[in-house]
């Protein structure tokens, strides 16, 4: 049975803080719904009823152009090792690029990494809880270093211009507002 929650709890930032990945949801007005899985040293639950989690440059953009014209956003965690839980985090959230008045200190919460693209601060207004009894369990090896073996062959300016290629446009071909910083 669900349970709706107006705030983040101590077990649900203590559930939080113990998962390896989680996942993003958001679409424009029109188009393609999107959901990516995120993981790594990416995301803070900062507040009562904030979180902020920092995106490294990708194959695609599609969180920072849905929000220019939708601010809804989704987040869950799921629990794979242990106990059996969904969580999700309902709300707004607004993308913060470098340049931005807000960026540097945004960008302090995480170890530093050149593919930083954006960050995204998300006010939430719903937290809900499943039971999760249908979810396998899947166990943790270890992240993956790919991307930043990549990042680092890039180096920043390499990272600018393949955000100019790849992400200045969504999959429906919507700015992802990157344009502005490159």
């Amino acid at each position: 049975m669900a349970k709706q929650f107006p705030a983040f709890s101590d077990d649900h930032r203590s559930f939080i803080t113990a998962q390896h990945i989680f996942f993003v949801a958001t679409a424009a007005n029109d188009g393609r719904v999107n959901l990516s899985p995120k993981g790594g040293d990416s995301l803070r639950v900062t507040g009562d009823t904030q979180l902020v989690w920092r995106n490294i440059t990708g194959s695609g953009n599609e969180t920072a152009g849905h929000l220019l014209e939708n601010t809804r956003m989704t987040v869950m965690w799921c629990g794979f090792e242990t106990r059996p839980l969904i969580l999700r985090a309902y709300g707004t959230a607004r993308a913060v690029h470098d340049g931005d008045a807000d960026w540097a200190a945004l960008d302090a919460l995480f170890p530093a990494h050149d593919g930083a693209r954006n960050i995204f601060v998300m006010d939430v207004d719903l937290v809900q809880t499943s039971c999760g009894y249908q979810v396998p369990y899947f166990d943790f090896k270890e992240e993956r270093a790919t991307l930043d073996t990549w990042t680092e062959t890039k180096g920043r300016d390499g990272i600018k211009a393949y955000w100019a290629e790849k992400n200045t446009k969504t999959i429906d071909g919507k700015p992802t507002g990157i344009e502005d910083y490159l």
